[in-house]
C-alpha cells in the first residue's frame, strides 16, 4: 500500500514527572516555597500582614495627632467649647477604635500568626509590643484622668477656672503620651506586619 500512511501507531512511552527541585538538571535549584495558609480573621486595607482591626487603630492613631493640634490650638485661642467638643470626639474615636481593635484580636484574628513572618520574631516583636503598651496604658489613664476631671470640675459652658494650670498640667502630659503611643505603636506594626 504505497501512499498511504501507516496506520500504526508508534509505542508511547508515559514520561514520569518529577517535581522541578527533584529534577536531575535542576542540581542546586531550592524547591518552590509553599504559599503560606491565609491567616484566620479579616486583611487590614494598608495591604500589610496585619489584620482590620490593626489597620484601624495605626490609622487611627495617626489621624487623631492632628486633631489633637487642633484641640490644643483651640484651648490657646480662648475657643474653650470647641477644644471640649473636639476632646470628646478624639475620646470617642479612639474608644471605638479600642474596642474594633480588641474585638478582632481577641476574637477574630490571631496577630502572633500574622507578625510570625517578621524576621524579628518574637523577640524583637513581642519587645516593641512590651514598649508600646507601656505608653498605651499610661496614655489611657492620664486620657480618663484628665477628661473626667475636666468634665466633673469645668463649668458649662467651658471656661478658665482654678483648675486650669493642673488641667493643662496633665492634658499636655498626656498628648505626649499619646504621640508616644502613637510612634511606638508604628514601630510594633512596621516590625510585626511590615518587615519580612
Amino acid at each position: 500500500c504505497r501512499g498511504r500512511r501507516s496506520r500504526r501507531r508508534s509505542p508511547v512511552t508515559r514520561a514520569t514527572t518529577l517535581p522541578a527541585s527533584s529534577h536531575p538538571w535542576n542540581i542546586g535549584v531550592p524547591a518552590p516555597v509553599p504559599a503560606p495558609a491565609p491567616a484566620p480573621g479579616l486583611d487590614g486595607f494598608l495591604g500589610t500582614r496585619a489584620s482590620l482591626g490593626m489597620d484601624i487603630v495605626i490609622v487611627g492613631l495617626v489621624a487623631v495627632l492632628p486633631l489633637l493640634a487642633w484641640s490644643i490650638s483651640l484651648v490657646r485661642h480662648g475657643h474653650y467649647a470647641g477644644h471640649r467638643r473636639l476632646q470628646l470626639l478624639i475620646a470617642g474615636l479612639i474608644a471605638a477604635a479600642l474596642v474594633v481593635f480588641e474585638i478582632d484580636i481577641r476574637l477574630v484574628s490571631d496577630w502572633r500568626l500574622r507578625a510570625a513572618a517578621s524576621p524579628l520574631w518574637p523577640r524583637g516583636v513581642m519587645t516593641a509590643l512590651a514598649i508600646h503598651l507601656v505608653f498605651a496604658v499610661s496614655t489611657l489613664v492620664l486620657w480618663v484622668w484628665v477628661l473626667v476631671e475636666a468634665l466633673g470640675r469645668f463649668p458649662t459652658p467651658p471656661a478658665p477656672g482654678a483648675l486650669g494650670p493642673r488641667h493643662r498640667f496633665m492634658a499636655l502630659r498626656a498628648a505626649a503620651d499619646l504621640v508616644l503611643t502613637t510612634i511606638t505603636g508604628g514601630t510594633f506594626y512596621w516590625l510585626a506586619f511590615i518587615l519580612g
